[in-house]
């Protein structure tokens, strides 16, 4: 079974969810060009790179497109570049798999300092019970559009987890939740 560690509890679950396979938004290495001439020589070397031209909405001819390849030197609008430089952009970043369903159906258990109201204590160590969480009670669709959108950080998981996961799952008449802890362990 999968487990996640981290300094947080946002890092914590990251780990969770990369050890559930979840392949996160990524820029492709070979995506380094700086220039707009050397950006559109990399675009047009595969289909993906004209597809996110097209996608971008450069319209120019054939025969423009080939003047702008034979020289760097020729002058291209701004707007242009831009467009380019969006394509580019595009064409660098793969995007996010989606959260396994099983890591959202997951029984969470916290082990680490959690704090709610007054109560505040070690859980998990020394013969006390983890926090448990059931995640099938919560609603992932904010946590979702951040991971597609590659605004998935540890502390806007947390936070979202909190809000959207824990209570859902345990109900809103709790007096809010901290982890202010220095280490998670979540299985």
């Amino acid at each position: 079974m999968p487990h996640g560690e981290g300094n947080t509890l946002g890092a914590a679950l990251n780990s969770l969810l990369a050890g559930f396979g979840a392949q996160p938004r990524n820029r492709l290495k070979s995506y380094r060009a700086k220039g707009w001439h050397a950006q559109l020589v990399h675009l047009t070397e595969t289909h993906r790179g004209y597809a996110e031209l097209e996608r971008a909405g450069l319209g120019v001819t054939h025969a423009t497109l080939m003047k702008w390849l034979a020289d760097d030197e020729y002058t291209v609008r701004r707007a242009y570049r831009e467009t380019i430089h969006q394509a580019y952009e595009a064409a660098a970043t793969t995007p996010a798999g989606p959260i396994p369903q099983n890591f959202k159906d997951h029984q969470f258990e916290i082990r680490g300092l959690v704090k709610t109201g007054a109560d505040e204590r070690e859980r998990g160590a020394r013969g006390t019970a983890p926090l448990r969480i059931d995640g099938r009670n919560g609603h992932w669709a904010s946590i979702e559009s951040k991971w597609q959108g590659g605004e998935l950080d540890d502390g806007s998981f947390e936070d979202d987890f909190i809000d959207f996961v824990i209570c859902d799952d345990i109900g809103e008449g709790t007096d809010g939740w901290e982890f202010s802890g220095t280490w998670y362990t979540i299985s």
